[in-house]
């Protein structure tokens, strides 16, 4: 007789789980167990974000509990690491067979694919993940083929029939409309709906107490408010079509103090664990338009996000892992300053979006760009310190879209194969795009002399240690244009205050636990 175990990862906590489905063809559903491991070495690994804990924790007890009323023998296991809790459920029931679905990191897909049949004793079977698009489809399925997002985007669309017409070309004549989706907030006339929340039910108040307890991690769990269930997900995501979608392609990369949301969805969490789907969203949004509920401009821009960016993401995280981890490619070496920690700056821009950080786990795609990467790239920061940084600190982190957005993207530290150039900017792309400078003591119009923003500070000196590098780059080579306007005094003061500013920076070293069992 069959006797199989299924095992769930905590971030594939899908509505149709193909592990669980293979398993279903094979056996009856009598037959077969459903494992769920909750590792205590896993939670601490990193100081992570509290709240990033409760919602994954909870979300896990809450999707066992949904998988028991539907009728499966679920075993969920509190272990000392994930590896124990895999060996003791095999010791206690034996099973002839373990199904499981490829994990989205790197380490603990490894482990599924090289260690796990041999450690448990025990025939594995270990399914590819179907989380992800390009999972399901491979637009470049050559490795080493170069490629940059918008192709990769346009392949998506047209393998998956989004916003296309009769005859296959883009609805609206263009594949791409990020040139209207670049406004600041206005000052005053547009309201901003705020997100919807959830109160924490007993099962999410029992984790809240428990992740309070945790030795280390960042923020509180006071004040956890985000779905745990894919009902409440599905809610939020009602939300945001009704109240948001409508504006969220104009103001997209706007920042601002009144918010931190604005017009986004605040659904990355909830995708990330397996909660939502990324094509049924697309094509709820895709009809929101032609039902004339949004703008082409905020319909396509969101598309774009989530099938163009977060797959591309994705798929070059899998292209070059492992050596992601370890890339930098502009010898960068500074650790975190200790600012990013505690949110203590006299930079406005900083100081809010850090604090919001350590507050909720959330700040906007842009935000994390051109705000945090942007300093840390001006600074010299080692890119594995800030992208330990992201991973501690945001409620929808994991590896698989860390890396490859800090790394690659945000820090162009892999020799510019997720992005062609380095996004940097001085400060007066941030006056432009949002009302951090509004009060804050640091001049974002002075390139130096007292009160000149410490960004225009290192982005003048970025440009000065890097011209010869950044002018060979033919989409920045024109931004260096602008050094013949620096007359040699003036080089000499950016370069004598940048070194200034960031020999006084307070840096944080932060240590990450080793693991043994993929986690």
């Amino acid at each position: 007789m069959a006797n199989i175990t299924v095992w769930i990862l905590g971030d594939q906590l899908l509505r149709e789980h193909p592990a669980l489905l293979a398993a279903e063809a094979q056996a009856s559903r009598a037959q077969l167990r459903v494992l769920l491991v909750e590792s205590e070495q896993r939670k601490q690994k990193l100081p992570y974000q509290r709240k990033k804990l409760v919602l994954l924790v909870s979300a896990m007890r809450h999707y066992a509990a949904e998988l028991r009323a539907a009728g499966y023998c679920v075993d969920y296991r509190r272990a000392a690491t994930m590896l124990d809790g895999l060996r003791a459920h095999v010791a206690e029931f034996q099973p002839t067979h373990i199904v499981t679905m490829a994990a989205a990191d790197y380490s603990g897909r490894t482990f599924q694919q090289t260690r796990l049949a041999s450690a448990l004793n025990t025939p594995v079977t270990v399914l590819p993940n179907t989380q992800f698009l390009c999972g399901r489809f491979d637009p470049y399925p050559k490795p080493g083929k170069k490629v940059i997002l918008e192709n990769f985007y346009r392949a998506m669309r047209k393998h998956w029939g989004l916003l296309l017409d009769e005859h296959g070309e883009p609805v609206g004549g263009a594949w791409n409309f990020d040139r209207e989706n670049r406004k600041p907030l206005p000052r005053s006339g547009l309201a901003i709906p705020p997100p919807l929340r959830f109160a924490p039910d007993a099962i999410t108040q029992a984790v809240m107490t428990e992740v309070a307890a945790l030795a280390q991690g960042v923020g509180r769990v006071d004040g956890f408010d985000l779905a745990v269930t894919r009902h409440d997900a599905e809610a939020a995501f009602d939300d945001f079509l009704r109240l948001r979608l409508h504006s969220f392609g104009p103001y997209e990369d706007a920042m601002s103090r009144r918010s931190a949301v604005l017009f986004h969805s605040l659904l990355s969490p909830y995708m990330n664990i397996g909660l939502l789907d990324p094509l049924a969203m697309a094509r709820r949004v895709e009809q929101a338009y032609h039902d004339g509920l949004a703008p082409l401009a905020s319909v396509e821009g969101f598309i774009r996000q989530i099938i163009g960016w977060r797959e591309y993401i994705y798929w070059q995280y899998w292209q070059q892992m492992p050596g992601l981890l370890h890339a930098n490619g502009w010898r960068h070496t500074r650790a975190m300053p200790q600012l990013f920690w505690d949110g203590a700056t006299d930079m406005n821009c900083l100081k809010h979006v850090v604090t919001r950080v350590i507050e909720s786990g959330y700040s906007h795609h842009i935000e994390r760009l051109m705000v945090i990467c942007n300093f840390c790239m001006l600074a010299g920061v080692d890119p594995a310190a800030v992208n330990a940084w992201f991973l501690s600190f945001y409620a929808d982190a994991y590896e698989w879209v860390v890396a490859p957005n800090v790394i690659g993207m945000g820090l162009n530290a892999d020799g510019g194969r997720t992005a062609t150039k380095p996004y940097i900017a001085s400060a007066n792309y941030i006056n432009k795009m949002s009302d951090y400078c509004t009060g804050c003591r640091f001049d974002p119009k002075m390139r130096s002399g007292e009160g000149a923003c410490p960004f225009n500070l290192l982005y003048w000196n970025f440009l000065l240690e890097h011209e010869e590098t950044l002018r060979a780059n033919p989409r920045f080579g024109p931004a260096v244009l602008g050094l013949k306007h620096l007359a040699p005094g003036e080089r000499s003061e950016i370069q004598r205050q940048a070194v200034r500013f960031l020999d006084d920076l307070p840096l944080y070293h932060l240590e990450q636990r080793r693991d043994e069992d993929g986690e």
